[in-house]
């Protein structure tokens, strides 16, 4: 059985392609672009499934923001929570897990226990706490985000609570000649404290961490501070779109069985 997945994310589209529950082709490429040259529009905006260049598809499953205004035909759309919970299912094998999923414009945190989802906090309004806020200190400190991402020692406090008066505070560190090192730093903390308020009430011992901000050390050495063990998965920015697929194919299963 051949399984696509699709998360069209409000930066990047992530497609992933399983057969029988193995990863065959994964491709990510910004939304805009996604948009131009593998879609077209009929009225609506319609994903052009011959263009990905993939072959036989058994099941097409897709979340995502695009998801709503976007015509994908054969593709059967799913609530990012339930993409994400079944990328950690798929990549992890547990049941019992917080995860966490730092996104370019969102976070979420879901508490799964027997392999059910039993609570969620999602955070859509703030940039301030994702990874788009992440990427614009990085730009004002002239730095990778790669780079960024390594320093997490000797933090000094950053008090703007909006993404867009905190590139100006940073500025003003920047002219007091606070270190580049400590002010990366300090990126990465002020971060993570933003998402405390959110995971405050998620108390488990193994949280999965996914999404693109998943790669920051700095974060990841921050958060060993509240769980006992943090998972690592190898695909935490295909998670949503593994997860559609991983769906697709006990959807398929299913249907099997039954007939």
């Amino acid at each position: 059985m051949r399984v696509l997945g699709i998360d069209l994310g409000s930066r990047e589209v992530k497609v992933v392609l399983m057969e029988d529950n193995k990863i065959l082709h994964s491709m990510k490429v910004s939304t805009m672009n996604f948009y131009r040259n593998y879609c077209k529009y009929d009225g609506k905006i319609i994903v052009d499934i011959e263009k990905l260049e993939l072959g036989q598809i058994d099941k097409a499953v897709s979340t995502g923001y695009g998801k709503n205004n976007t015509d994908l035909l054969m593709f059967t759309p799913i609530n990012e929570i339930k993409a994400h919970v079944y990328g950690g299912f798929y990549q992890t094998g547990l049941k019992d897990f917080i995860l966490l999923d730092i996104g370019g414009q969102d976070v979420k945190v879901v508490k799964v226990e027997k392999g059910i989802t039993t609570d969620l906090e999602l955070n859509e309004k703030c940039a301030a706490s994702c990874g788009r806020y992440l990427e614009n200190m990085a730009n004002v400190l002239e730095v990778s985000v790669g780079e960024m991402s390594t320093h997490h020692e000797n933090p000094i406090e950053l008090n703007s609570t909006c993404a867009v008066f905190s590139e100006s505070e940073l500025i003003g560190k920047i002219a007091e000649g606070v270190s580049i090192e400590s002010l990366c730093a300090s990126v990465n903390y002020s971060l993570y404290r933003r998402l405390q308020p959110l995971l405050s009430k998620f108390k488990g011992k193994k949280l999965v961490l996914t999404g693109g901000v998943a790669s920051n050390a700095s974060i990841k050495n921050y958060l060993k501070n509240d769980y006992e063990e943090i998972v690592y998965i190898e695909h935490p920015q295909f998670n949503g779109a593994i997860g559609c697929c991983y769906y697709g194919s006990k959807f398929l299963k299913s249907i099997e069985e039954s007939v």
